[in-house]
């Protein structure tokens, strides 16, 4: 056994041993994906994926509104499939926020008076 598998610091190697587990230790591991937002509002949006997104789950979303961007939790309301592709399949999901922070609804809200004062310019 060299010295990497006892554990022992070299550049690039782990800290410690690693020891295996009698039976199972759960976790979550979180990814980033792009997505694309068809409608929001200030409660929630909808969005377009291409994986799937399990119903109650809880997920961070980074919006980006021109020059800023915000990072807000959401949850999954509901999901489905909405185009099935050779290679791709496409998701529709509705979002809800859970507890934005106001400066977080303040560009949510100005995002939407945008769009809507944009709309009644055309």
């Amino acid at each position: 056994m060299d010295s990497r598998d006892r554990g022992q610091t070299q550049k690039g190697s782990r800290d410690g041993e690693r020891i295996p587990i009698a039976g199972e230790l759960h976790g979550e591991i979180m990814l980033f994906q792009s997505m694309v937002v068809r409608e929001i509002s200030r409660g929630g949006a909808q969005i377009e994926t291409t994986s799937p997104l399990q119903v109650d789950s809880l997920h961070e979303l980074r919006l980006v509104f021109g020059e800023q961007s915000a990072v807000l939790k959401g949850r999954v309301a509901h999901s489905r499939i909405v185009e099935v592709d050779q290679d791709l399949m496409t998701y529709r999901a509705g979002i809800e926020f859970v507890d934005p922070p106001e400066h977080v609804q303040a560009l949510i809200l100005q995002f939407i008076d945008d769009i809507r004062d944009g709309r009644r310019g055309s």
